[in-house]
């Protein structure tokens, strides 16, 4: 592996230093022609007179500066310079084939432009609009056949990872709109996955708000960033889409439809899967289809994995429906529709080992499950405006499903001396139906005095749940002359919870840059819990005996009023968020359980604040730093008194004198990106403080069964850092990007093993390092590395410490030479050093597929091999302060498949072949 990157390195290397000969300098400075100020972030570029295809561009500084290093051109070309309100500037010249300094480049103010307004001649590249930075998608060019994340990724300070994963200048992306609507969801999966890239006119970025932000016209409070994908309205009339059916070895098979109609404002898609290859969504990769899930995983929550794709084999079947309209002028509606089947079987085998200061527990389990899952999900959105200053929108949500699950498990645990505690056999059978209901309604009213405002918001959330299950289980303990539990018994669980909050909020002005905001959040929440369980009954032969041990209901109301302030000062270059609530908190919990009533009431008065410092240095410069105080109560569960004796070998009760959860969090972020060298960095740390967090605490007696309660614990904390920095070249048909990251964290964490108090001191540390290579349309090469390491020290405690580290490789490569030729390459390879070892430490995953074009590439047809090597594996080791847990899943193995793909598309004005129109 070090030859490959010493070869990579080498080759980069020469690439680059053979055409930095044939590099020139172009520079120079725009400036304001009254005024002589400079004029920052104006876009600079280059075009051929041909056909307008954008050479290379660059914006300028807070001095007005730009600076291009490009490649020698002997061809017409103009210089452009595009400001907003100012008249585009343009210049013919010959060629660019020496160094030049163009000096002082003077632009004239367009009289006639307005604040919201831009005067188009042309699309430059990037325009900057107030908070909004718009990319020009005709000035990136993309494959013919691309989705929108190949042209998202060819953006300046882009960056796509290998879940989907979008982040824009350090920012992560946590919404996705088409046309300012969402498209099926709002994460943006589906629609940077599905949607072509010849279609789109321009994306564009913005901080992420809130829908009660966003009609009250009000500064973002969130550190995520929102991408807007508009259209090209000559591709906005007409359908495009696709169609894929495949069939492998080991009866492996999969189908999609992609269909898409879309009508100016009206858009209507219809998207379907059906697979039995661990696909269970529509997004889909256009070179490796759906194998790049089973891609290496490090797995969450502490645990470190040899292989990856998750536990089990699911089959799936999936319909999509999304509709998006403006049925009138005032009154805009979108919405969606799913329908899921899945089905999941899965046989695992699992081995802990359960510190305790009495002496360890080996505890070896196996099961075999079959889960499945129908449901349906319906979303709709309907935005009316009443008037100018008045808004609507409400978004109803409704969700139905029904599962069922068939599960035979065994288990037996033993002493470190080898002497047998306890042994338990169950088959179990479950189903249960669904049904939720949500609602949001926000309503806006703004004044004619900037910035006052009235904003308005209900949500309603219904939820209701009925299962029955059977179970058949004998639990037989080998120490302290505890009896046997056998049972036989059926449960019938009806569960129901109703959740509606209020909130009103009035925002006045005090100066252009002070505002005040008071009003108060209503919330009213209920939820009961009825269940029965019937043992079997050998005379009558039904289930007909009620269990009284094993059957309880609960119910708890809990209302509360929060009145509540803040204010914003908001400069030119700062803005300070201050907002204090109180949460007057009124919880009843009531439960009937061996026909005795238990009643706890509690009252709470809990505080919240916020502060929120915000500095922006430039446009693409800025800081950002939260402290947030908040209260958590403890949940009903865990607050009553109340035996819960389901699980043979683990009996839970809760605690009436738990306190509610304090936590202060303090977040730092520092983004800075460079447009005119592509290049940039950020920077966060983050930490959380905990008073009385709530933990559960569990003694073992002798035959290892645990009684399990609550307590509060206070003096704990958690500490993070990262840094991230990347960049991106281009010289020519050549461009590579780069980067370095880094993420470190701390905590100090306090639990209880047989009711004795530990304390564990965590560190971890997560650098990487990554790039690409592009070799125009012809090559992509995209080499990965990150190391994990984790180490444990613990206090009072049987155990010292722990530690291990992950080593993960991944080299993606596609070529795409010959034409209509497309082949893709998907390697990685993982070391832990902490796998037990029943497993090998080391791990290779290698998918490949190769595909060809037919008929102008609108047909195509696959083969693709996921797994090469038939290594994957389901090898998952889970490291905790009490336990450490090796565990055994079946995985998805080796398979063929061969897949014909078919693309359509007909849009008015489009061009033959589906290629992108140079916009005028």
């Amino acid at each position: 592996m070090t030859k490959i990157y010493s070869f990579l390195s080498f080759f980069f290397l020469f690439v680059f230093t053979a055409h930095s000969q044939n590099d020139i300098t172009i520079r120079g400075a725009i400036l304001d022609v009254n005024t002589q100020l400079p004029l920052e972030m104006a876009t600079v570029y280059f075009t051929t007179i041909k056909d307008s295809t954008v050479i290379e561009y660059a914006t300028t500084d807070k001095n007005g500066a730009f600076r291009m290093d490009i490649k020698k051109y002997d061809k017409p070309v103009f210089l452009k310079v595009s400001y907003m309100g100012y008249q585009t500037y343009f210049e013919e010249y010959k060629g660019l084939t020496e160094s030049k300094d163009f000096g002082k480049i003077y632009m004239l103010e367009n009289v006639n432009a307005l604040n919201d307004v831009v005067i188009k001649t042309e699309a430059a590249p990037i325009t900057i609009k107030k908070d909004t930075l718009e990319f020009n998608a005709a000035s990136y060019k993309v494959r013919p056949d691309s989705n929108v994340e190949t042209l998202l990724k060819q953006l300046p300070g882009f960056d796509v990872d290998n879940d989907g994963k979008i982040t824009v200048n350090g920012r992560e992306v946590n919404q996705v709109l088409v046309n300012g609507k969402t498209f099926f969801d709002k994460d943006g999966a589906i629609a940077i996955k599905n949607l072509p890239a010849d279609i789109i006119k321009k994306i564009q970025v913005s901080d992420f708000k809130t829908k009660k932000e966003e009609l009250a016209k009000q500064e973002s409070t969130s550190d995520f960033s929102s991408i807007n994908i508009t259209i090209d309205e000559k591709k906005n009339k007409g359908y495009f889409g696709k169609i894929m059916g495949g069939y492998g070895t080991d009866d492996r098979y999969e189908a999609n439809v992609n269909l898409n109609y879309f009508n100016n404002k009206q858009k209507i898609s219809l998207l379907a899967s059906s697979n039995n290859i661990n696909a269970t969504g529509f997004s889909m990769d256009d070179v490796f289809d759906n194998m790049s899930g089973g891609r290496n995983s490090s797995g969450r929550g502490g645990s470190t994995s040899s292989g990856g794709s998750g536990k089990g084999i699911t089959q799936s079947n999936l319909v999509g429906l999304n509709y998006s309209d403006d049925w009138t002028k005032n009154l805009l509606a979108m919405g969606s529709y799913n329908f899921s089947n899945t089905i999941n079987n899965n046989d695992s085998k699992s081995n802990q080992l359960s510190f305790l200061p009495t002496g360890n527990i080996i505890t070896e389990a196996e099961s075999k499950t079959r889960n499945e899952s129908t449901g349906n999900n319906v979303n709709f959105e309907l935005e009316y405006k009443i008037n100018p200053s008045m808004r609507i929108v409400v978004a109803p949500k409704l969700n139905q499903s029904r599962t069922n699950s068939n599960s035979t498990s065994s288990s037996s645990s033993e002493d470190e001396n080898g002497n047998a505690l306890n042994e338990s056999n169950s088959k179990s059978y479950s189903e249960s139906d669904n049904f939720n209901f949500g609602n949001t309604i926000n309503f806006n009213k703004t004044f004619e005095k900037k910035s006052r405002n009235l904003s308005f918001v209900f949500t309603n959330n219904n939820t209701s749940t009925d299962s029955n299950g059977l179970n058949l289980s004998e639990t037989i303990f080998y120490q302290d002359n505890q009896p046997n539990d056998e049972r036989n018994q059926t449960t019938k669980k009806k569960n129901s919870s109703d959740a509606y909050s209020a909130d009103i909020e009035y925002t006045e002005p005090i100066t252009d840059s002070l505002r005040v905001r008071f009003g108060s959040d209503f919330d009213w929440n209920t939820s009961v819990n009825d269940e029965k369980t019937f043992n079997f009954n050998p005379d009558t032969q039904e289930y007909s005996d009620l269990n009284l041990s094993l059957s309880n209901y609960t119910s708890s109301v809990q209302n509360s009023v929060t009145p509540k302030v803040g204010i914003t000062l908001q400069k030119n270059k700062f803005t300070l968020n201050l907002d204090s609530r109180t949460s007057i908190v009124n919880f009843d919990n009531h439960s009937l359980y061996l026909n005795n009533a238990t009643d706890l009431n509690k009252k709470y008065a809990l505080p919240f604040a916020t502060a929120i410092f915000r500095y922006k240095f430039t446009r693409s410069k800025n800081l950002s730093l939260k402290y947030d105080y908040s209260n958590a109560l403890p949940s009903a569960t865990q607050l009553m008194p109340v035996v819960n004796l389901n699980n043979p070998l683990n009996t839970i009760v809760g605690n009436p004198n738990l306190h509610p959860v304090e936590k202060s969090s303090v977040n730092f972020n520092f983004k800075n990106y460079d447009f005119r060298s592509r290049s940039g960095y950020s920077l966060y740390l983050k930490g959380d403080y905990y008073d009385n967090d709530i933990v559960s605490t569990s003694i073992y007696d002798e035959s290892g069964k645990r009684n399990t309660t609550y307590v509060n614990i206070s003096g704990v904390y958690n500490a993070s850092i990262g840094a991230n920095w990347n960049q991106s070249v281009k010289s020519g048909a050549h461009t590579l990007r780069y980067g370095l990251g880094l993420n470190a964290g701390y905590s100090f964490d306090k639990g209880f093993t047989n009711a004795v108090l530990y304390n564990a001191k965590s560190t971890s540390i997560t650098p990487k390092v990554y790039m690409s290579y592009d070799y125009g349309e012809i090559l992509t090469i995209a080499p990965s590395y990150n190391l994990s390491y984790n180490q444990s020290k613990y206090e009072n405690y049987s155990r010292d410490a722990t530690s291990n580290v992950v080593h993960r490789i991944n080299l993606q490569t596609t070529t795409y030479w010959p034409e209509n030729l497309i082949f893709g390459n998907d390697f990685g390879y993982t070391y832990n050093s902490n796998i037990s070892g029943d497993f090998k430490k080391d791990f290779y995953l290698w998918n490949t597929s190769l595909s060809y074009g037919f008929f102008d590439k609108k047909l195509y047809a696959k083969v693709k091999v996921y797994d090469v090597l038939n290594q994957n594996l389901s090898a998952t080791r889970t490291i905790s302060a009490t336990a450490i847990r090796d565990e055994e899943n079946t995985v998805l193995r080796r398979y063929v498949m061969f897949s014909l793909a078919y693309k359509i598309g007909n849009f008015t004005g489009s061009e033959k072949g589906g290629k992108r129109r140079q916009r005028e």
